[in-house]
């Protein structure tokens, strides 16, 4: 099973979006299952579920973060190294999907809002978008986590 696949078993037995894709970088990240889980959380349903940037996207910017990113001994020049490959998966994401905003990858309609989630389940977004949101979300980052510079 790939790592796509993988994600969308996570997501599939109820992980949100931040979650499946953080999840699956677990090992390569250091972290255990659990605190890949835990950590990715929040991010979920565009941050808490206010739709702002897709969790896929976030979940992916986490696993960059550990991977590049700059610690407490660490040279600023990560920082800068970071930023850079979290714009290429924001532009690599919206190449894809046409925006790294959840709520417009939805339709605009309002996950919170009775009606609107409603339609959302109705017209199979979650299962058909938000799915294909994970998938590439983990493509696009074992691109950038296996180029090194």
């Amino acid at each position: 099973m790939d790592r796509s696949e993988k994600a969308l078993e996570y997501f599939d037995n109820k992980f949100n979006c931040a979650q499946s894709v953080l999840a699956v970088f677990k090992d390569e990240l250091g972290l255990t299952e659990d605190q890949a889980l835990r950590v990715a959380c929040a991010f979920g349903g565009g941050m808490g579920r206010q739709q702002l940037t897709c969790g896929a996207v976030t979940g992916a910017a986490m696993a960059l973060g550990l991977k590049f990113g700059k610690g407490k001994n660490d040279d600023d020049a990560k920082k800068q190294h970071t930023y850079e490959k979290t714009v290429v998966l924001f532009n690599e994401f919206t190449k894809l999907n046409g925006s790294v905003n959840c709520r417009k990858l939805l339709n605009d309609l309002n996950m919170t809002d009775e009606k609107d989630h409603a339609a959302i389940v109705e017209q199979g977004l979650f299962e058909s978008r938000c799915r294909k949101y994970v998938a590439d979300a983990v493509q696009v980052t074992e691109k950038l986590l296996k180029n090194l510079k």
